[in-house]
């Protein structure tokens, strides 16, 4: 099946997982945490849909293998960019073209890919200085909901993540939707 989409990429925490549940250890590294409602069914629809998946996310590679490993989600993935691996933090360009390299998206094609984060300085911004379309998940209490950057502004924003579907699938049947980065 040939999409308009071509790759999705998710942050971490307060995009897939619930921040408040985190249960650390010592060395502030996620042990387990509870799915935000509807998650586990977005990731689950979208590969299902042929839909190339990644995460980027700023902080310790234990977060994401521990809990996506013990909900059985892991293996959905086709790429992880995770900072503390990277030694580079969103918004900052690297961490995003990491994924997309290894999802094999040509820097022309960035434009046809999409960052849902729930956080708008680091996810929405560092999405949108690429030309990705960028989708705010603004779900979580615990995170600015207004930007100090123009550059920050989502080009879409969702509540809870099985909004995602619906707008992929409009994503899809809008030709308009795609868009250089110049035009961002």
């Amino acid at each position: 099946m040939d999409h308009n989409i071509l790759a999705i990429c998710f942050d971490f925490g307060d995009t897939l997982v619930d921040e408040s549940t985190e249960i650390k250890d010592e060395h502030q590294v996620t042990q387990q945490a509870e799915l935000i409602p509807g998650a586990a069914e977005v990731l689950q629809a979208l590969k299902a849909r042929g839909y190339p998946l990644a995460i980027v996310s700023n902080g310790p590679v234990g977060n994401v293998y521990n809990v996506l490993s013990q909900e059985s989600l892991l293996e959905l993935f086709d790429a992880l960019a995770i900072s503390e691996a990277l030694g580079v933090e969103k918004p900052a360009a690297g961490i995003f073209v990491h994924a997309l390299d290894h999802l094999s998206i040509s820097r022309e094609d960035y434009g046809r890919t999409v960052m849902v984060g729930n956080h708008l300085e680091a996810d929405v911004l560092g999405a949108n200085r690429l030309g990705m379309i960028s989708v705010w998940l603004d779900w979580a209490p615990r995170y600015p909901k207004t930007v100090s950057d123009n550059g920050a502004v989502p080009r879409h924003t969702i509540k809870e993540p099985l909004e995602l579907l619906p707008l992929i699938d409009r994503l899809e049947d809008d030709s308009g939707a795609f868009r250089t980065k110049e035009e961002v």
